[in-house]
């Protein structure tokens, strides 16, 4: 292959605070060479994702992600396409493959890290969303019964504007988000399948949740943490399944590293209501998330909010804009 040139995002200094675009730089380097048993691809989308601001930060130790250091290449999911393949990996240039290596134009790695798409879902960006997220803690973590009341904390982000719907069609009984602006919480009524948003900065969030569940919430998907937490312990009914999926309050707090998520709780309240609080289990090829947002999506019953960023020298723009809650769903970057 004669000597190209390609562009990947690495980090330049660890942030005092919530990284800026200024922390890293776009850099143009010679397209890598595959070794033995490796694949080259061509990104065609990637993922912004605020746990990048948890790497940077020095990375939590027992998570599956080393942290990131100055002079790092970023990375993150990604959907391309094969350039060249091992003969015996199954793979063929022009095929579609999710992979970790985002952050880049081009990636070398071993076919065994790459998999093949396989039409399950109609847009393959659609790959990048939290939908296995949001599928697998509501049926396989939650447990979700008919007719159910769930709170989700968190509800217009990535994982939260499709917790919403899948709630919905997993036959939830009333469906309850919070969010950060008043905007954003009327999108997630009109167009997300929530039947109320709670507003930080409207009051109280325990106040704004008994209001929106006078009778108490059955199941939280909990995205964020902290005051939002602690609200939905004091609205829980009894038996109530709590899924710990994220922890932005700790996670995008500027004066925090990002690595830490404290908050105070009443642990009676977890005793007297039998709470059932776990953290989220991961994604497991045994739940059928892919075939049924595959449906939903092609018969129009959910929709796949998303901000398409043209340009991988936005992405570290892209990045900010995810931190200061500027968009509603997953943010992508097709290079």
């Amino acid at each position: 292959m004669p000597s190209r040139m390609s562009r990947v995002v690495r980090l330049t200094a660890v942030p005092d605070g919530l990284p800026r675009p200024e922390h890293f730089a776009v850099v143009r380097e010679p397209v890598p060479v595959p070794g033995d048993g490796e694949v080259l691809v061509r990104n065609r989308f990637f993922q912004v994702f605020p746990s990048l601001r948890t790497l940077i930060g020095g990375g939590v130790k027992g998570t599956p992600f080393p942290p990131l250091r100055p002079g790092d290449a970023l990375f993150g999911a990604a959907v391309g396409e094969v350039v060249t393949a091992p003969h015996d990996s199954g793979l063929v240039a022009g095929d579609l493959v999710r992979h970790w290596l985002g952050w880049r134009e081009h990636a070398v790695m071993p076919a065994a890290e790459c998999t093949p798409l396989d039409g399950a879902l109609p847009d393959p960006a659609a790959h990048l969303g939290q939908a296995g997220v949001a599928y697998a803690a509501l049926t396989r973590d939650a447990r979700l019964r008919q007719g159910e009341t769930v709170f989700v904390s968190g509800g217009s982000g990535g994982v939260g504007s499709l917790a919403g719907q899948f709630a919905r069609r997993l036959g939830a009984g009333r469906v309850i988000g919070s969010t950060g602006s008043r905007d954003k919480a009327d999108r997630m009524v009109a167009e997300l399948g929530y039947d109320a948003a709670l507003v930080r900065g409207e009051g109280p969030i325990s106040a704004q949740l008994a209001d929106a569940a006078p009778e108490g919430i059955d199941v939280l998907v909990d995205n964020v943490g902290g005051e939002q937490l602690r609200a939905a312990i004091a609205a829980a009914r009894p038996g109530a399944r709590f899924v710990l999926v994220g922890t932005l309050s700790g996670q995008l707090a500027p004066d925090r590293t990002g690595t830490t998520a404290p908050v105070e709780i009443d642990t009676f309240q977890l005793i007297a209501k039998r709470i059932e609080m776990r953290g989220f289990g991961g994604l497991d090829a045994a739940v059928p998330w892919a075939e049924h947002f595959g449906d939903w999506l092609r018969s129009g019953d959910v929709t796949f909010p998303h901000a398409r960023v043209t340009g991988i020298d936005h992405a570290p723009q892209a990045l900010h804009d995810l931190i200061a809650g500027r968009h509603v769903g997953a943010v992508i970057v097709e290079p």
